[in-house]
């Protein structure tokens, strides 16, 4: 199914902005008034990419990939200006480096309007929230999702300890706090235990009863309920209503796992791979992508993901990120350009088609549509980033197709 209930959906962590849902009333309305705004003539689209590869413990591969992959997808598909992406990645992505740009270039800068995209590939985990309000109306357990960040712990689940992790109570805030209702978040992680197979690697760190976040949190989320003027039980009211903004994709459904796989010679997750070639070739909304999702990922993988959105609106019929794409479709697009040389990110060709390219391929311009007649060579690949040989004007941002 594309979909899952309000209720099944609050228990899937691993979509852990999705799942907290302050939407409702005092909380969205006060907090819609919270700061000031850089002074701006027209809209903007700003983006803030997450992905950490190198955790002290339990390492990842593919998600700098990821990132990689929707930085090209939002600049050159959808027209976000590269100086509105701020990119996170590896020692840059600790607590505190992801909450303040989160701060800072979000929340601080979106207006009324503008489309805001938040991506986060790594590890996910849950920890207790020793809170009696949050075990007494949320979770009986206290146990809530988190995001990982690189200078967060691993400690046994067995033994415990405590953690430095951004959890989805804090991010919900922030996101609460955004001045624009055209929000998406993706997030590629889950929670359902580390697995470590031949073919794949799970995006998620060992949680347990035993592990606890650090109190360092807690004051912060408290801090920015004073900023909002909402007091804790308006928030555990507002969490329980429904989700706050916009639309919001995970890559698993509840107790399932987010893998990452080794595609032909890179790896990624299979999740955010999949979402951005799509994209690549389809005016998708919600619903469309997420069918195609779940009919391209193998049945013995078993990750299907999914989508939620805000109840009482009808984004599930509008498309992706909530803007009119500006360019059309392609199968790749020129990044670099030197001399005869140019690199191209090949970031809409299926596993197929990249692994049937061979030297002498030829790559026609398609956009911008006074330059069809130039043409690119195809030389050597790595990865999704290619080299060819250029005949013709070509610059940096044309769109290419096979």
């Amino acid at each position: 199914m594309s979909r899952i209930s309000r209720r099944h959906f609050f228990q899937f962590a691993s979509s852990t902005l999705a799942t907290l849902g302050i939407s409702q009333l005092k909380f969205l309305s006060q907090a819609e008034n919270y700061g000031k705004v850089l002074a701006q003539s027209t809209s903007r689209k700003l983006a803030l990419l997450v992905g950490i590869n190198e955790y002290e413990n339990q390492p990842l591969r593919g998600c700098v990939n990821d990132i990689a992959m929707q930085y090209y997808l939002l600049n050159h598909r959808f027209g976000f200006n590269p100086k509105d992406i701020v990119i996170l990645t590896n020692k840059k992505a600790t607590r505190q480096g992801i909450l303040e740009a989160f701060e800072e270039h979000l929340v601080k800068q979106a207006k009324p309007g503008d489309v805001v995209v938040f991506n986060y590939s790594g590890h996910g985990s849950y920890v207790i929230d020793s809170d009696p309000i949050i075990k007494a109306f949320i979770d009986p357990k206290g146990l809530s999702g988190t995001l990982v960040p690189v200078d967060s712990s691993f400690p046994n689940p067995e033994t415990g300890g405590v953690v430095d992790d951004i959890m989805g109570h804090t991010l919900f805030i922030l996101t609460s706090a955004l001045k624009t209702e055209n929000f998406t978040g993706i997030l590629d992680s889950c929670f359902a235990g580390m697995t470590t197979k031949e073919e794949y690697t799970v995006r998620s760190r060992p949680s347990g009863e035993k592990i606890k976040i650090t109190p360092q949190e807690k004051v912060y989320q408290e801090k920015w309920l004073s900023r909002l003027d909402i007091s804790k039980d308006e928030f555990v009211k507002g969490y329980q209503s429904g989700i706050a903004k916009g639309v919001f994709f995970a890559a698993c459904q509840p107790l399932q796992l987010s893998k990452e796989v080794k595609i032909l010679d890179f790896y990624s997750g299979i999740f955010s791979y999949l979402f951005t070639q799509y994209l690549w070739q389809e005016t998708g909304t919600p619903e469309t992508v997420i069918k195609y999702l779940n009919k391209q990922i193998p049945p013995r993988f078993r990750q299907d993901p999914l989508y939620e959105f805000k109840a009482g609106t009808k984004l599930d019929s509008q498309t992706i990120f909530l803007t009119e794409n500006s360019n059309p479709v392609a199968d790749a697009v020129v990044t670099e350009v030197k001399g005869d040389k140019a690199k191209i990110w090949l970031g809409g060709l299926n596993v197929k088609q990249i692994d049937g390219l061979t030297t002498g391929a030829i790559f026609n311009v398609i956009y911008p549509p006074e330059k069809t007649t130039a043409k690119l060579t195809f030389e050597s690949r790595q990865g999704l980033a290619a080299r060819a040989t250029i005949k013709g004007n070509i610059e940096p941002g044309f769109l290419l197709r096979i």
